[in-house]
């Protein structure tokens, strides 16, 4: 379309392919500077879930297949895996879920781990979950540069509890003194034997 001066008339109703790229490199560049800024990673609220969660799974998988399930922890690598007791032999669970170790996000690590009386920051650490529901008393703690979540298995409820400050692990039971000859058998002489952890 020509106008009066016999020059070419632009349509405006559109950009230009160099004008599109002008603001595509601009908000590559824009959102280059915001995106670090928003956590888009695992917190450690996300994670300490998904551990939780992974206890509970395998609680139920113990629980179903009526066997012993050993959950394996590395604490220098940030792994995890479970595995199936069958007879004097682990086996890999069916599930294909937990086929393969599970790693914790690299900003977030088990900060300490303790199973019964011993307590770890390091190595490897076993936690076994029984065909009863029962499960092994546990004191583990989660960290990333500035916080930490406890997250505590009570021994005889089996039940998860979690916070977001350190948690002190149980003491031992102790049977008052008061108690104990009401243990004691009767005429013969035999006494009760007391479970594992009560003194």
């Amino acid at each position: 379309m020509r106008g009066r001066c016999g020059g070419v008339v632009r349509d405006n109703n559109g950009f230009t392919l160099l004008e599109m790229i002008i603001v595509l490199f601009l908000l590559g560049g824009l959102l280059s500077l915001i995106i670090p800024r928003i956590s888009i990673g695992d917190s450690l609220g996300s994670v300490g879930r998904r551990w939780v969660g992974a206890l509970k799974s395998f609680q139920d998988m113990a629980v179903a297949t009526q066997k012993t399930v050993r959950l394996h922890v590395d604490l220098d690598r940030g792994m995890y895996w479970p595995m199936v007791l069958d007879g004097n032999q682990e086996k890999i669970p069916l599930d294909a879920t937990w086929a393969t170790p599970i790693s914790l996000p690299e900003s977030i690590r088990f900060a300490d781990f303790q199973v019964g009386t011993e307590r770890k920051e390091s190595g490897r650490v076993e936690l076994f979950f029984y065909p009863n529901g029962r499960i092994d008393q546990a004191t583990m703690h989660l960290a990333d540069t500035n916080n930490i979540m406890g997250v505590l298995i009570e021994p005889v409820t089996a039940l998860i509890r979690v916070t977001d400050q350190r948690i002190d692990p149980p003491k031992p039971w102790t049977i008052p003194d008061r108690i104990r000859p009401l243990l004691q058998a009767g005429s013969t002489g035999s006494q009760v034997s007391l479970p594992l952890g009560i003194k």
